[in-house]
């Protein structure tokens, strides 16, 4: 069990790892652009397609990363009135409802970049597969993560309001 947790904190932290290179190589990217254009009146073409390609991975591992950490929007109200069963019922299902949006995003994302792997982006010459490459790598995410959420109690987090005065 420790080399499991061992193999999954490596992992996760690979994953959060990504995601913040490419948010601080996103906002690096975006201040020299703002900057060049102010002062020299020159915008890269680059700038904005290699920003917006970011802010898309980004996105979409910050979906699974949501599930991982359990921060997605619950509607705990309507759930907290009904019995435990139930609760434990619908909770389970939810996790199922994940992997399978997991599974539709890996197989349906794998399919449209394959489709788009001979369009190129306009400003950079990539191919638009590196763009949409962000669906199918999310789905995986979601489908891991979603599986290891099976084993644990809840599907949100529980905010307890400490008041200290």
């Amino acid at each position: 069990m420790k080399a499991y947790k061992k193999v999954k904190n490596g992992f996760d932290q690979g994953v959060d790892a990504i995601a913040m290179t490419f948010i601080a190589i996103m906002a690096i990217i975006v201040s020299a652009t703002v900057f060049s254009r102010y002062f020299f009146s020159y915008t890269p073409r680059w700038s904005a397609e290699v920003s917006l390609l970011l802010l898309i991975w980004v996105s979409f591992i910050g979906i699974a990363v949501g599930f991982r950490e359990k921060l997605h929007i619950g509607v705990g109200v309507f759930v907290g009135m009904l019995p435990k069963k139930a609760q434990t019922f619908l909770d389970f299902i939810t996790k199922i409802i994940v992997i399978i949006v997991g599974i539709i995003f890996t197989f349906f994302g794998i399919k449209f970049t394959m489709l788009m792997g001979n369009s190129t982006m306009s400003g950079t010459g990539l191919p638009q597969s590196v763009l949409y490459g962000a669906i199918p790598a999310s789905g995986i995410l979601m489908v891991i993560y979603g599986i290891e959420l099976l084993f644990k109690k809840g599907m949100h987090q529980e905010w307890e309001e400490n008041t200290e005065e």
